[in-house]
Parts: C-alpha cells; structure tokens; sequence
C-alpha cells in the first residue's frame, strides 16, 4: 500500500522540544543506527565516526533578521515574515493581519520605514522595499531574528550567535540549517585532522520548511521552493571523494537535498537553481552516503526524508528510543548521524 501521511506521525511530548541552546554547541547528544538499533553517543564522539578521506558538505547560508513588526495605512497591525528576496529592493514575505492587505498599500515597519504592497505570489506578499539601502542590510538593522514556531518565545541576544553555524556566509535564510549548529571550530578541526575534507554550497531555508502536510494522500502535497548554488570547487571535492572511495556526508537535510536536486537530471554540475524536491521512501540518492541531522517534526516532509534515507522502520526506532531516552527534539536539540540505507523500508 502507498505510504500516506500516518505513516509518518510519532507521539512526543512538547517538554522534549528543546527551547534553548546548550552552553556549548558540541555538547549535544548524538544517535546513530548501527545494525539497524539505535545507539547513544555524544556529538564529540562525530569525528571519529568518520573516516580519513570522507567529505562534509555543508550549508553555509546566514539566516537573516526576517521579522518585522508594523501597521498598514489603515492603521491596522501586521506582521511580517520575509520569506525571500527577490531583488536588491524587493521581497516575497507572509503577511500576518487581521485583513490582508491590498496590492498598492503601504505598510509601516519597525516604526522606521514603509514597503509597498505590489501584489500575491501564490501564498506570499510581494513586497517593494525603499531604495536607499540594501535590503538585508535594512532588515538587519530593523528586523528581528525568527525563531521556529515551536520555540516559544522571542529571539534574545544569544540567539543572535546560537541560531547561525559559525561557517554562516551567505544572508538568505530565514530558519537556519539547525544541523550544522552542533559543530564549533575545534570539533571541525578535529574532523580535519583525521584526514576529513569539508566542503560549502548554499541552500536559503524558506519558511515553508515549517509548513504542515495537509494532504494525508502525499502524492497531492507540492513542497516548497528553495534556491541553492553549488560550486565548482564543491563538486571537484564530491568526484575526487568519490575517486578515492570515500563517503559523501550531507550535513542537515538542505546540503542533502540541494546535492541530490541537482542530480535529478544527470551527474551533479556546478550551478545555482531552484528545487521543490520531495523526498519520500523508495527515492534513489545519487550523491550523498551520509547524513548528520536533528530530530524533525512529526507528518513532516524532514521526517519522510530521513526515512527515505536511513529506512522507515529504522527510523521509527531510533526516534521512539530518542522519545524515550529524553533527547532534545527540533532546532536547538540532538543530533543523529545516518548511513544511507538501500532498503527504504
């Protein structure tokens, strides 16, 4: 039978969503599957998991201050969720309101400055920004950090440093690549000294990664779009890992889905394009061997990723034993580190 969206819901108890940060970003729990069981170690334990020739590829996107706050010339309250630029001065946002507002309007953001409404792209309000400044310049000035729905309460100033990996490069994100968090410069360093290469490509995290399935039937479910560029040097790095016989590890779910988007149709080229890729069970990996990655929503599309990658009743026992032995679930939480499984199931 077709896998439908229970097949991928779990019970977990909201104490077990993490709502901040450890002290240190290495001091997480990590899961791996060995055999097919799940097993307890320590993030710090990654490096020596790993193999003198392997490659990590990571995401080296920068999330942005995305959230602003305002009123619509009708005096009405709004908030506004940058989803993406789409220009030096323009931008795709979610508008929150009690009504909508129309194309044409002005809305006045963190009492600093207006945006005109141009119109709707699907889901999202095409904004215009002012001119005289750069947009992510402006937002960084002006707007707030956006924590995930699930953390409940606002950015404070340690997020400012804890929600971006410390290799964040490129401004573009509004949710940040949670993966990549748990690994601090002397944890990288170690991984280089066993003989590991690391490699950069860039996927800007929409907010439609924290969008329900609404679609019990998931062949009616269209994913979001996200853009991502891949260098050249990255995929010098990926054949020459390959030549040697090491592994190719995807740290988080958007390296992954960037790498294998972009050998969708064909070996993995050099570029930047756009993907809406969905990953269930029974999905063919053509680039990546290994995965690190944090726990994901229940009826999620992250969950059907990893269970397409690592085996679904793989999964479904190292998450109920990750439940039970009280990990810490979702952006700020634990880590797993998964081989890619040829049985999906």
């Amino acid at each position: 039978m077709p896998l439908t969206l229970d097949d991928f819901d779990y019970p977990l108890p909201p104490e077990r969503i993490a709502q901040a940060p450890l002290a240190e970003r290495s001091a997480s729990r990590l899961l791996t599957i060995e055999r097919g069981e799940p097993v307890d170690r320590m993030f710090t334990d990654l490096p020596a998991l790993l193999r003198a020739g392997d490659l990590l590829v990571f995401n080296d996107t920068r999330v942005i201050h995305a959230r602003l706050h305002g009123v619509k010339d009708s005096g009405g309250q709004v908030e506004v969720l940058v989803e993406r630029a789409v220009g030096p001065h323009e931008a795709l946002a979610q508008i929150r309101a009690s009504k909508s507002p129309r194309a044409g309007s002005r809305l006045r953001l963190a009492d600093a400055f207006e945006v005109e409404v141009l119109g709707r792209v699907g889901e999202f309000f095409h904004l215009r920004f002012p001119a005289g400044e750069e947009l992510f310049a402006l937002l960084e000035r002006h707007g707030k950090l956006p924590l995930p729905p699930y953390i409940r309460r606002s950015a404070g100033d340690a997020d400012e440093a804890r929600y971006q990996t410390v290799y964040a490069r490129e401004p573009g994100s509004v949710a940040a690549p949670t993966a990549g968090l748990h690994f601090d410069d002397a944890l990288l360093g170690q991984a280089k000294t066993r003989g590991v290469q690391l490699a950069w490509l860039t996927l800007h995290v929409g907010a439609g990664t924290f969008q329900p399935v609404r679609e019990n039937d998931l062949g009616k479910h269209h994913m979001h779009t996200e853009r991502y560029v891949i260098p050249a040097a990255t995929v010098a790095a990926i054949e020459a890992t390959r030549q040697a016989g090491g592994r190719v590890i995807a740290v988080g779910t958007t390296s992954l889905r960037a790498l294998e988007a972009a050998a969708q149709d064909g070996p993995l080229a050099a570029g930047s394009g756009e993907t809406d890729l969905f990953i269930l069970p029974g999905f063919r990996f053509q680039v990546a061997d290994g995965l690190v990655t944090n726990f994901h929503l229940p009826r999620s599309t992250l969950l059907m990723l990893v269970s397409a990658f690592a085996g679904l009743q793989a999964i479904r026992r190292a998450y109920a034993h990750a439940v039970a032995q009280e990990y810490r679930f979702f952006s700020y939480g634990d880590a797993m580190f998964l081989t890619r499984s040829d049985d999906a199931l």
